[in-house]
């Protein structure tokens, strides 16, 4: 682990037993520990991809129904800097917009596959609202720089079968005490690839995820074969993008469970969207 990394753990662990969190408890939690990348159009480290245009897809893929947040050149990116079984090479256009779940899709691009530039007209995202404009303005544009990083879970608590029950982790009594230490002193970034994510509709998002899925497979819109898992811990975050738009903030998470992401079945990628006003 880089020396900021490890600065970082020890700030975390020295404030929450500041707060009176048991020891033993604290210890437990920093075994929660997973990497992940902070993207932004600052910074020192890698570039890995791009924010915005230009739109470089294969001639059979599909007019995309929401504005591009970002391409990431997967070659660029470090191993060690997730823990996701991401694709060795190739591209990753994420695509999305901060009104509500489903809004969004992940494509991936095979390294070599020929492309042809798509044109970036706003009137081809029919879906989006009449604030299109507005909101899209804020989206960043430019190289995206990688800075690694730590991350541990921003809500502690678990989702029981819908509906959602809000519960301390188990195995963590002081869950919520542990999750208020981290969430104040992450530093935030405008996306942040791997980890946990933050808070998404008061619950971590993989939770969503799963309830998100479940309502897919019953509509019968779910890409077979198979049938999405119901365990939370099968999911993983793949990107999360935190953007401004009219009447405040909002984040946008794509989330995926594990032997998709490996079997690169990013058509079974949930879209999810949450509110920051």
């Amino acid at each position: 682990m880089n020396p900021r990394n490890v600065k970082i753990l020890d700030q975390i662990r020295s404030e929450a037993l500041a707060r009176k969190i048991p020891e033993p408890d604290v210890e437990r939690w920093m075994e929660l520990v997973r990497p992940s990348a902070l993207l932004a159009l600052d910074g020192d480290g890698p570039v890995v991809g791009r924010f915005g245009g230009p739109i470089m897809l294969p001639a059979d893929v599909g007019t995309q129904e929401y504005p591009l947040v970002a391409t990431i050149d997967c070659a660029a990116l470090p191993r060690e800097a997730t823990d996701l079984p991401l694709p060795a090479d190739g591209r990753l256009l994420f695509f999305g917009y901060p009104e509500e779940h489903g809004m969004g899709e992940v494509v991936y691009v095979p390294e070599g596959a020929a492309v042809v530039e798509r044109e970036l007209d706003p009137s081809s995202y029919p879906a989006c609202g009449d604030d299109f404009a507005e909101n899209h303005d804020e989206f960043p544009q430019g190289d995206i720089h990688l800075t690694a990083d730590v991350s541990l879970p921003f809500v502690g608590t678990v989702a029981a079968p819908s509906p959602v029950y809000l519960v301390p982790m188990p195995g963590h009594p002081h869950s919520e005490a542990l999750a208020r230490v981290w969430a104040d002193q992450w530093g935030g970034a405008t996306l942040v690839l791997g980890g946990y994510g933050t808070d998404c509709n008061g619950s971590d998002a993989t939770e969503i995820a799963v309830l998100c899925a479940a309502a897919e497979e019953k509509a019968e819109r779910w890409p077979g074969p198979g049938t999405p898992s119901s365990d939370a811990g099968d999911w993983v975050l793949l990107l999360e993008f935190n953007v401004h738009r009219s009447g405040g903030g909002a984040a946008i998470f794509w989330v995926i469970q594990r032997e998709d992401l490996i079997a690169q079945r990013f058509d079974r990628t949930q879209v999810l969207v949450d509110w920051n006003p």
